[in-house]
């Protein structure tokens, strides 16, 4: 069998990303609104579970040393996936416990959302490490646009589907679909990634294996998995930093109506689509994955400085399709950046991608969980000082603006050749080297 595989195999790896999308999108925003609208709980109590599923994924590098220990993916995206679909299957009905018995129904939440965190983090990563061993270079811009392209297919599929099934609403209802939800989403994830991987044998038994932590240190001492694990971070924080204030900032300085700041998100998200395919479809002809990294980056940036601007110059702004540049800009940035992430995956020690991966897949979750909540509190603080929305409000767009200036610098310091990687020995090896000569 060959050790690449080609578009199907891309596409069929792809239906994981959906299987996983369809779960999350019901953990997150279903069950969030059906906790404070129907069981009128406060907003902190689905905030606070959709917070722990973001905190397990500091586990990431361990799951992915997990999988670099077994020397195969397949086992820990089948385990994940099933670990995720339970999850999100006990998320539903510890919701509906919650209306007659609140304590232990958020109890029973919790240990839900910590088993969706680490199912996700479990398949999620293991995911990218097979798709970064199995698609050859000039393809893997194309690849991460189809893994998160099918990803958001997911979302809307089970957004649709399940919004008519919930219809007339009931509690009984809502753990039915997402029980039926979770088990299709597991039997279409096992048969996507049933035998793609092929007879990749495991590592064999006299291969040191040393503890995670050793693992976890010798990655972090590699100079280029450092640097993109602080270009991740400061990246994807500066991505989401705008997320909660977008719309107040619609409302507060362009007048717009709740109903038409929502509509402003979905603006937003088709110009994601639209940065990601672009990136897809022409990073296989035009430039390198550094390049569009580097790019994307760039253009967020002239986005979000136009945002600033846009506030005040007030209603005549063409603030839609400013907002439709910024997700095209952020699509194109993000979808780069997971492309360059899967060819930097096996850049440096054997045996490693596992905890690479992970270790980039947390910084990614760390800046997600604070980097909404960040931007709203710069948005106050701003106000506090200046007295002034709209200066307040340029104010941030224009900080965010800069960490995507430095997000470029980091990338193109961060982003190499994967053949030019050196990576340093330890003492112990050093020695040992040493000793054979």
């Amino acid at each position: 069998m060959s050790d690449r595989i080609g578009w199907f195999g891309i596409l069929r790896l792809g239906l994981v990303q959906t299987a996983l999308g369809a779960i999350i999108v019901l953990t997150t925003s279903t069950l969030n609104r059906v906790m404070v609208v129907e069981l009128a709980l406060p907003a902190m109590i689905p905030g606070a579970l959709v917070g722990i599923h973001h905190v397990v994924q500091l586990l990431r590098p361990r799951l992915g040393y997990g999988s670099d220990m077994g020397g195969r993916r397949t086992p820990w995206i089948i385990g994940g996936m099933a670990v995720l679909a339970l999850g999100g299957f006990t998320a539903a009905a510890a919701t509906a416990l919650m209306e007659t018995q609140q304590g232990l129904g958020i109890l029973l939440a919790a240990l839900a959302f910590t088993a969706i965190g680490l199912g996700a983090g479990a398949a999620g990563t293991s995911l990218l490490v097979l798709l970064a061993k199995r698609v050859e270079e000039k393809r893997r811009g194309a690849a991460a646009t189809a893994a998160w392209v099918m990803m958001i297919v997911g979302f809307i599929i089970t957004a649709a589907v399940a919004g008519k099934l919930l219809d007339p609403f009931s509690l009984d209802r809502l753990v039915a679909v997402s029980g039926g939800v979770s088990l299709i989403a597991f039997c279409v994830a096992v048969a996507a990634v049933w035998g793609v991987e092929g007879t990749t044998p495991a590592l064999a038994d006299d291969t040191p294996k040393l503890p995670f932590r050793q693992a976890l240190a010798q990655v972090w001492a590699e100079p280029v998995a450092r640097r993109f694990t602080i270009f991740v971070f400061i990246s994807m924080l500066s991505y989401s930093l705008q997320d909660l204030i977008l719309e107040p900032f619609a409302g507060a300085i362009f007048g717009m109506t709740p109903g038409e700041s929502t509509t402003l998100a979905s603006v937003q998200h088709g110009g994601v689509l639209l940065g990601m395919l672009l990136v897809g479809f022409l990073s296989v002809r035009i430039g390198t994955l550094r390049q569009w990294t580097i790019g994307g980056c760039f253009a967020s940036s002239i986005a979000l400085l136009a945002l600033a601007l846009g506030g005040v110059v007030g209603e005549t702004w063409p603030l839609r399709a400013n907002v439709f540049f910024l997700g095209a800009a952020n699509g194109a940035f993000a979808v780069s950046a997971i492309g360059s992430m899967m060819s930097l995956a096996g850049a440096g020690r054997a045996s490693r991608e596992g905890v690479r991966m992970g270790l980039w897949g947390a910084a990614q979750a760390i800046a997600f969980a604070v980097g909404g909540f960040l931007g709203t509190v710069a948005s106050d603080a701003a106000r506090a000082v200046l007295d002034s929305q709209i200066h307040a409000y340029a104010v941030v767009f224009a900080g965010e603006a800069l960490l995507f200036i430095y997000s470029a610098r980091l990338a193109a310091q961060a982003i190499v050749a994967a053949d030019t990687v050196q990576v340093p020995l330890s003492t112990g090896e050093v020695l040992a080297h040493a000793s054979e000569s």
